[in-house]
């Protein structure tokens, strides 16, 4: 009988998962609606008095997604004031939704990574995972990594698929 090999485990394949990357931190979605008029319409003293009402200091160290789930048309002003308020304390704040608030916070990660370690080598971008991993956050490693790896997989290493291969 032939020992069996793990093959995985001797070749030089790195993987790369951008789970190790998420930063820690609370996730908001800071619906304004309730703050409208019936929902639809910004009345600006009644938006102020909301605004300063309001205990901004539990999204301390938090992400913020600032959003209106109705057809409100809000004027750029009414997230700006928010978003004042919200600056001495959340990490990032951004108008979108909580996918968005995801990419928004992996881009400047994924711009300042070192991909150095993943030249000439087989890399897998790991598939699964646990936390919210946004879609975006998997094009931007691609991008970054493309340039220097060897070849580029996607998913574990018992069933990747192949994405790119330097020729």
């Amino acid at each position: 009988m032939s020992e069996i090999v793990n093959r995985v485990a001797q070749s030089n394949l790195v993987t790369f998962d951008l789970e190790d990357l998420y930063p820690q931190g609370e996730r908001f979605l800071f619906d304004i609606k309730d703050w409208l008029f019936e929902g639809l319409i910004l009345r600006e003293k009644e938006f102020r008095i909301q605004i300063e009402q309001k205990d901004w200091s539990q999204f301390k160290d938090a992400y913020v997604a600032l959003t209106c789930s109705t057809d409100a048309i809000v004027p750029g002003w009414a997230y700006m004031l928010v978003t004042s308020r919200l600056c001495p304390y959340a990490k990032k704040v951004i108008v979108g939704d909580l996918e968005q608030l995801e990419s928004s916070i992996y881009q400047p990660i994924l711009e300042k990574l070192d991909v150095s370690i993943y030249k000439d080598k087989p890399v897998i971008i790991k598939g699964c995972s646990h936390k919210p991993v946004p879609q975006n956050a998997y094009l931007m490693a691609m991008a970054k990594i493309q340039p220097v790896a060897k070849s580029v997989m996607y998913g574990e290493a018992c069933s990747a698929v192949p994405l790119f291969k330097r020729k």
